[in-house]
């Protein structure tokens, strides 16, 4: 015979690990600093206008 299982247990274990994916996953989205953030993204402007310099320009067939 199985063992016996109190189903509002599972299912709060279950709701619980859910929350904590949940949790998780925002942590990673909005858990910056205003600093961080923004740092970030200078980098990546900085990155972007450097790359854009040395792209070459496409010859006109005219």
């Amino acid at each position: 015979m199985g063992e016996v299982v109190n189903l509002n247990k599972a299912r709060k274990a279950r709701d619980k690990a859910e929350a904590k994916r949940t949790a998780d996953a925002n942590r990673l989205t909005f858990g910056r600093t205003k600093v961080e953030r923004l740092t970030t993204q200078k980098k990546r402007d900085r990155d972007a206008a450097h790359l854009a310099g040395h792209k070459l320009d496409e010859p006109k067939d005219d």
